[in-house]
């Protein structure tokens, strides 16, 4: 087009050499692809060698990212599902009073929420408002602490697809499990019965002149909120005033809407009764038959509003929950695979043996037991960096999980973990107002007391470890049995809590009366196994083995049966569903490839 109006020669000798130009690019394109293979095999494949494992190493970290990412917006989907739940379980505090009442609570609310920040920091204001005493407190914050492994146990569940694997992941994280039951086993009745926690936690409030602090650092929402913020933001303090009485929080929605907003007071003109009713320091003045005088004002004006996905849906939190959940889950597991792929791609051959031994090997004698207390510090310190103990006790499982850690270094780290998430709400407490500081901080002091308490009885002597075996023996069963920690999650963290809440509510007399039957049992059937494998011969013939029960009340074999043959029938329904599917297509002319169970 540019060269229409030139002369023909000059048209003629620019079309040539363009056709030239075109040919030479042709001639030195064919000439390069002769060379592709080699230019890949000698320049392209030993670079891309080369910068492999820090390309594997930067996908990690991304496939971490999101990992943690999902886990704060699964948190948030608990959230909006049981938010309010949580708070109208935390309304009634006759049945808080009770002890075990409370402690079940504090499981349950804190599976809710999926944070055990949450819980505590509803507890503090209920403490601080005068709606709970402290005493009354201290189980709660107890069952907080069990709720808060749950996430962990979740996490190793969605490594059942090796058994290896899953064997040790399931242990890993259900050390943490029974390192808090068997604490509050033996902690709570000393609770109830001498209040130590709550008098030592006193005494440590009454001896230091504690002044208000500064907030606990936030260092792991610099993060992940650029991402967070722009799926979902809640307004957590609607749970915190359901559970104080509020009854206008009940129609307030958990998503938050306006971001930025201001405060503004101002004075304005009222009527008042009469003179003695008029605000102290105001102007006071009469007109006619009324009395006026001047208060104090302030007015919410919102400014800008939030950016995130569901900020101008009108669904209910109920709706936003589910879709978060089922979005979170799907976002967890499939950045847990990839992860576990990762990992065991890149710690193979000498790296795995070298990371395994400075990840594993104590210190040289007679320093050897230094080593664990040093994993408690290293937990606690790096839950203090990332704020939850949830997010680093799921971030060590897959490494459990694949024999990077073993579990006998993943205890002390669990233990260090639980220590640091109390450091931080003790930080948060340390940041109330005046009037509030000392009730908030005096529950965080019980909590961090707790764990102290729990590491002094089940980790200085190994003999006292026994959360470990217990784990290993877990882990050995839902190995064999993959259905069971199923079981065990629902069983430990939702049907048994609800069960001693539904005897709680009842009255201490049934709880006692059913309670003490079937905890006399357990214990003798836990005592009973620990003869039968140490001292067998110390037993009548007959407690030598439990043969003498019906085998599905001492073996898994005859349940496991059965789930195998529900889900056979379900797959097998499924099966032929296809199967007539696609006889049906046949029938009808419609092309359908491969075997009868494939369907496009």
């Amino acid at each position: 087009s540019l060269l229409a109006n030139c002369p023909f020669s000059t048209r003629s000798f620019f079309s040539s050499l363009i056709s030239f130009s075109v040919f030479c690019l042709l001639l030195h394109l064919s000439f390069f692809l002769s060379l592709f293979p080699q230019f890949i095999h000698s320049f392209l494949l030993p670079s891309f060698l080369l910068f492999l494992p820090s390309i594997l190493g930067m996908l990690l970290l991304g496939f971490l990212y999101m990992f943690v990412c999902s886990l704060d917006i699964l948190s948030s989907a608990f959230q909006l599902v049981g938010g309010k739940a949580a708070g109208d379980i935390f309304q009634d505090n006759v049945v808080l009073s009770n002890p075990i009442a409370g402690l079940v609570i504090g499981v349950l609310v804190t599976v809710l929420v999926q944070s055990s920040s949450t819980s505590s920091s509803i507890v503090v204001s209920m403490v601080s408002s005068g709606l709970l005493e402290v005493q009354s407190a201290v189980p709660v914050i107890m069952g907080a602490n069990i709720g808060t492994s749950v996430t962990n146990t979740i996490v190793a569940v969605m490594q059942a697809g090796d058994r290896n694997e899953f064997r040790r992941a399931f242990a890993g994280a259900t050390v943490h499990d029974f390192f808090n039951w068997l604490s509050v086993l033996v902690l709570l009745p000393l609770e109830a019965a001498t209040g130590v926690l709550y008098k030592l936690t006193k005494l440590v409030i009454d001896s230091f002149h504690i002044q208000t602090g500064q907030d606990a650092p936030d260092l792991l929402k610099v993060i992940t909120q650029p991402l967070t913020k722009n799926v979902i933001e809640l307004d957590s303090s609607v749970i915190s005033d359901i559970a104080v009485g509020d009854l206008s929080a009940r129609n307030k929605s958990l998503i938050k809407t306006w971001c930025k907003k201001e405060k503004i007071t101002s004075l304005v003109n009222i009527t008042v009764p009469g003179e003695a009713n008029c605000t102290i320091g105001a102007p006071c003045w009469v007109e006619g038959n009324e009395t006026w005088t001047q208060v104090n004002v302030t007015e919410t004006i919102n400014i800008a509003k939030c950016k995130h996905l569901f900020v101008n849906a009108n669904l209910p939190d109920l709706a936003v929950g589910l879709i978060l959940l089922a979005l979170s889950l799907l976002v967890l597991c499939t950045c847990l695979i990839l992860i576990v792929k990762l990992l065991n791609s890149m710690l193979k051959g000498q790296v795995a043996v070298v990371i395994k031994k400075v990840l594993n090997t104590d210190f040289p004698f007679p320093f050897s037991w230094v080593t664990g207390y040093l994993a408690i510090l290293v937990g606690a310190g790096m839950t203090f960096i990332v704020q939850s103990s949830s997010v680093f006790t799921s971030a060590i499982t897959p490494l459990v999980g694949i024999g990077v850690i073993s579990i006998e270094r993943a205890y002390p780290l669990t233990l260090g973990s639980n220590i640091g998430t109390t450091t931080t709400a003790i930080l948060a407490a340390m940041a109330s107002p005046g009037e509030k500081l000392a009730n908030s901080l005096q529950i965080s002091l019980c909590h961090f007391f707790f764990n102290i308490f729990g590491i002094i009885l089940w980790y200085p002597i190994p003999i006292t470890r026994v959360p470990i075996r217990l784990a290993k023996a877990l882990g050995d069963r839902t190995a064999k049995y993959r259905w069971f920690a199923i079981v065990y999650l629902i069983l430990c963290f939702f049907v048994l809590p609800v069960l001693v809440l539904g005897l709680s509510l009842a009255g201490w007399q049934v709880l006692v009366g059913v309670g003490v039957p079937v905890l006399t049992v357990v214990v003798f059937v836990v005592v009973v196994n620990i003869m039968q494998s140490r001292c067998s011969h110390c037993l009548c013939p007959a407690l030598r083995s439990w043969d003498f029960l019906p085998k599905p009340l001492h073996s898994l074999k005859p349940w496991d049966r059965i789930v195998t043959k529900v889900l056979g029938f379900c797959g097998a329904s499924l099966n032929c569903k296809v199967k007539h599917v696609n006889k049906y297509l046949k029938q009808a002319g419609v092309c359908v490839d491969g075997s009868s169970t494939s369907h496009n």
